[in-house]
């Protein structure tokens, strides 16, 4: 058996970094021997990567040659921004073809049972996450963009680090007051509402042609009604959520009540079950990928919802207030900031409820391995 077992990734690596050092040196603040050192290091990677290795010995491998040359090539820009070379770039596709390599490592072919799913389930998507900042930094400041077009990841990080203050104050008017009141009156209004018309069907009737025709309109539409209604604080903006929240949880709660078939209730019927006792019993825990899909959706309408709201008159904070007057002075790393902020934030509060749904609904066959 062959000792060299050679995969695309590393074979195209290898030869970017060939070609690499045809423009030495990589940046002005780059010499050529710490080029060289970046070459060699890729060229070292991309080597062992097509050595028969066990997948541990490979992945630590291919984690130190792609991100050892990530760091070298990013800390060559220091004071020489917009000097990056053709080798600069290959470099780069090569360390960013050797983490692509990582992760089909890691990812292996699907059979990985046991303690390890969970910590490789939450390592591939955060290689993802990191490769994307380090091409973005690397991009921008290699290409020197101009800052008020896109700024790197790096100034964003210090404009986060350096306006806690402000971030956590536009964090609890928006997302604490605005986006949870919201979206936990306009998710439990919509179900509730989505039970009695589900008990009697001409409720269904009109309603739901009304939910197709308040989904149609466009929220830009919606804010400054609730704004005059309600008032410049985060009632208006929570007042948004509620409509954006509604109609959702309305049309998929209702969709998940009809989802179970006739057999499973003439079951029912056949023990004597009332109404409410098969609608708990069987019907609601049938609906709940239903419910909880439209909860998942809620949480990301509900975020821009408030946002959005926020554009169209709110005191002097929260996060659409923020980015609206940062971008009038041009202030684009706390526009990004707010922005990273809210993906952040919307993120969590999706992972969270998957986490959730997986609790409820352990026995769905989505679950199932």
């Amino acid at each position: 058996m062959s000792a060299f077992r050679p995969n695309w990734q590393a074979v195209s690596a290898l030869v970017a970094t060939l070609y690499s050092l045809t423009a030495l040196p990589f940046t002005a603040g780059m010499s050529s021997p710490f080029s060289i050192a970046v070459v060699a290091i890729l060229v070292i990677g991309a080597i062992l990567s097509m050595l028969r290795l066990v997948a541990a010995l490979e992945a630590l491998v291919l984690m130190v040659a792609s991100f050892g040359a990530a760091a070298m090539l990013i800390a060559g820009l220091a004071e020489a921004t917009g000097t990056a070379s053709a080798g600069y770039y290959a470099s780069l596709i090569a360390a960013w073809l050797l983490g692509w390599r990582l992760v089909t490592v890691l990812s292996g072919d699907g059979s990985r049972s046991g303690q390890y799913i969970g910590i490789i389930g939450i390592t591939v998507p955060a290689l993802f996450g990191i490769w994307v900042l380090i091409l973005w930094e690397c991009l921008v400041r290699g290409a020197g963009v101009p800052f008020v077009l896109l700024p790197p990841p790096s100034a964003i990080g210090v404009r986060i680090v350096t306006s806690t203050s402000i971030l956590l104050a536009d964090f609890r008017q928006t997302v604490l007051k605005a986006v949870l009141f919201g979206y936990v009156v306009g998710s439990l209004t919509g179900f509730l509402v989505a039970i009695l018309a589900d008990r009697f069907r001409f409720f269904a009737n009109g309603l739901l042609p009304i939910g197709n025709m308040v989904s149609a309109l466009p929220m830009i539409g919606i804010a400054p009604i609730m704004v005059i209604w309600f008032g410049f604080d985060w009632q208006s903006k929570a007042a948004v959520v509620i409509v954006m929240t509604f109609f959702p949880m309305l049309v998929n709660t209702l969709a998940g009540l009809a989802a179970t078939g006739d057999m499973e209730r003439d079951l029912m019927r056949t023990y004597g079950a009332s109404h409410w006792q098969v609608l708990l019993k069987l019907r609601l825990q049938a609906a709940m990928p239903f419910i909880f899909n439209a909860l998942k959706i809620n949480s990301t309408l509900a975020l821009i919802g408030a946002i959005v709201a926020e554009f169209f008159g709110t005191p002097i904070v929260g996060m659409g207030f923020r980015i609206s007057t940062e971008v009038g002075r041009m202030n684009l790393d706390m526009v990004w900031a707010e922005i990273a902020m809210a993906a952040i934030v919307g993120s969590l509060f999706y992972g969270a409820l998957a986490l959730l749904e997986r609790a409820v609904t352990f026995w769905h066959p989505s679950y199932r391995r």
